[in-house]
């Protein structure tokens, strides 16, 4: 397994597997304790798992959670999405910055995402399954939603959106969630 730093985002790195593909289909490692902990990060800290399934052009983000944070690792299982991560951290030498990736269940490729940063995702294929490896438990008191579409993030969303929550649709800017989540600091 090869991991890349993502130069945008400070602490992100990308975990790429190496199928093994024969006539039956693949198969591919795609955890690795050893591969995680050589990164510098403690691969025991994930406490919950969980996947959505999502239709092509479903928009889902940008999402975070106020308080600590939320690490975590998201994985395209089946299909293919276009997933975004924005560097919210005011201290990181990335503030701001916006890493985007193509993660499909072709490449099996692992995104970990530090505590912090806003993600979300579009469906670029008619059933696209993701899935969630987060270090703490959700608590829906700490979700914080901002707008898909806010012209300071300038997210180049490849399809237009064909739907999302009311919660996604109604979210604040970049501006108002920032003041939230510094607030809470």
């Amino acid at each position: 397994m090869k991991v890349t730093e993502v130069p945008e985002i400070s602490g992100a790195y990308l975990f790429e597997p190496t199928p093994h593909s024969d006539e039956r289909g693949f198969f591919c490692r795609t955890f690795d304790v050893e591969v995680v902990r050589s990164v510098g990060l403690d691969p025991y800290a994930f406490v919950q798992d969980s996947v959505s399934r999502s239709a092509r052009g479903v928009l889902r983000g940008m999402h975070l959670r106020s308080g600590a944070g939320e690490a975590k690792l998201v994985r395209c299982s089946y299909g293919r999405i276009f997933d975004v991560v924005v560097d919210l951290r005011p201290n990181s030498p990335t503030y701001l910055g916006r890493g985007f990736f193509e993660l499909s269940d072709e490449t099996q490729r692992t995104l970990y995402i530090p505590a912090g940063c806003a993600h979300g995702f579009q469906a670029l294929t008619e059933t696209a399954d993701t899935s969630y490896r987060i270090d703490r438990p959700h608590d829906p008191a700490e979700d914080v939603t901002i707008a898909f579409d806010d012209p300071d993030l300038a997210i180049p969303w490849p399809l237009p959106p064909a739907l999302m929550s009311a919660r996604d649709r109604e979210a604040p800017s970049l501006a108002e969630a920032l003041k939230h989540v510094q607030g809470e600091s």
